[in-house]
């Protein structure tokens, strides 16, 4: 076994004997085989040990563990940690919740310590249990390949890997190891406990599929390596299509041009879905089949409100042809749209100029309505100029944001008017830029919705003499 793990280490795992590695040890035969074997193969090894608070004689299993490292020479770092508060207080089982306080502890003391890699102990029959939970639970390739040899990023690091060197080894090896040198692991009598799930494939699923397979541990775990192959190459195609969808990220939010990435099939839609709630919720473990189908529907079929609950306090948003995945809390950049700074009002001369919040700037210049000029305006296809009549209007134009309940008289609706607020989600304006979108006015009334349309009363006709030009843009 040593010889191999030898091979592993250096080769799957990447480890080199200049730098600590950080061993999760709990005093169990898997992690105390871990340990020796690292330490007889030369690496320099810093031992934690997190006690969970759920059992009686979890204190002697931390003495025990200190004596081991004490014996070895080799520094010892323990955490506690009461798990069953964590669990009660986040609605976690026991099992999630220590499995979540345990990495987090594993991490951060590895990056106290600059550690080349946090190296935990699970074994070849953890795979073959792994990959059954998944299967029960339902899961797709990315839970049927199990766990990896080595993984980065992780959910808690994204420049330590986590590095399992006994995932081909199996338990039978360990416990040989074990005995061939004189080492006395501490008994977890909640492994025996088949209240939890795992413990309950281990001692009753896993001995029944063995009636009708004795070899039914090693297919498992074959399987798994295929899988894990397959995974590996449909990443790749994963990549391309995530870099050809993807528009911009920042702080808990992601944007996706909406277009392309519906032209992609669905599988492909469900993996770069779940890579965005991946990237978003990192401690996640599973992203649900309701959830991901959840998301296709909505991108399928936006709802009126262009918005949708998602999960674990994700949302999904609709609007300019954008598809945002975000946390609730996010702070969404709103800079690709004009903006006023919310009740206030601006004044704008003709001729001026007049800069508007993240780089906006609107324009006025009085012209002369001449053959041309009707001509360019009527033509115009440019919803961010506008040409309108400069009889009656009052200088300076006010530049402002909607008020509740005000109306606009849409040019095209024959001096008809209808709520502004309607208008606005007529025309799409995205719902969260509604209520501080610039309007140009002439004392009360709406002379133009930059990007959007002008208003019927002030609109440029052939018969007027002199016009006022309006152009709205951004400099970058």
């Amino acid at each position: 076994m040593i010889e191999r793990l030898r091979t592993i280490l250096e080769k799957d795992c990447q480890l080199v004997k200049t730098q600590p590695i950080l061993v999760g040890v709990s005093g169990g035969p898997d992690s105390l085989c871990l340990l020796i074997a690292l330490h007889q193969l030369g690496y320099p090894v810093i031992v934690a040990h997190l006690n969970h608070g759920l059992r009686p004689e979890a204190d002697s299993d931390a003495l025990a563990v200190r004596g081991i490292t004490d014996r070895l020479g080799v520094p010892f770092i323990q955490g506690i940690e009461d798990v069953a508060d964590f669990a009660n207080k986040n609605a976690f089982s026991v099992e999630e919740a220590a499995r979540m306080l345990r990495y987090h502890f594993l991490f951060d003391q590895a990056g106290r310590i600059h550690a080349q890699a946090v190296a935990v102990g699970h074994t070849a029959d953890d795979q073959v249990e792994t990959v059954l939970m998944h299967l029960l639970r339902g899961a797709g390739l990315d839970g049927l390949k199990g766990m990896t040899i080595r993984t980065l990023p992780t959910a808690w690091s994204q420049e330590i890997p986590l590095v399992r060197p006994l995932l081909s080894i199996w338990r039978e090896e360990v416990l040989a190891y074990c005995q061939a040198h004189g080492l006395h692991p501490v008994l977890d009598r909640s492994n025996l406990d088949t209240t939890f799930f795992r413990n309950r494939l281990r001692h009753e699923l896993i001995p029944i599929l063995e009636n009708y397979n004795p070899a039914v541990r090693q297919n498992i775990w074959r399987t798994a390596l295929v899988l894990a192959g397959d995974h590996d190459v449909l990443s790749q195609v994963i990549s391309r299509a995530w870099e050809g969808c993807l528009i911009e990220q920042g702080p808990g939010w992601e944007a996706f041009d909406l277009c392309q990435l519906c032209e992609q099939s669905l599988g492909l839609q469900r993996h770069l879905l779940r890579r965005a709630i991946a990237l978003l919720r990192p401690g996640l473990r599973d992203i649900g089949f309701d959830t991901v189908t959840r998301a296709l529907d909505f991108i399928a079929h936006p709802s009126r409100s262009k918005q949708c609950d998602l999960s674990a306090g994700l949302c999904l948003q609709s609007e300019n042809g954008r598809l945002w995945i975000a946390t609730w809390e996010a702070d969404l950049p709103g800079s690709q749209w004009p903006q006023m700074i919310s009740k206030t009002s601006l004044y704008l001369d003709v001729p001026g100029e007049l800069s508007l919040p993240m780089g906006w700037t609107l324009h006025a210049e009085r012209v002369t309505n001449s053959q041309s000029t009707y001509r360019q305006a009527l033509m115009n296809a440019d919803p961010f100029q506008a040409w309108v009549d400069a009889e009656n209007i009052k200088i300076p134009l006010v530049v402002r944001s909607r008020c509740p309940g005000e109306r606009f008289f849409p040019l095209g609706m024959d001096n008809h008017s209808l709520k502004l607020a309607d208008f606005m989600i007529n025309v799409k304006v995205p719902r969260r830029a509604r209520m501080a979108w610039p309007l140009v006015c002439s004392g009360p009334d709406i002379l133009w919705v930059p990007g959007y349309r002008l208003g019927h009363t002030h609109r440029l006709q052939q018969t007027a003499r002199r016009a006022i030009y309006l152009q709205l843009s951004r400099i970058y």
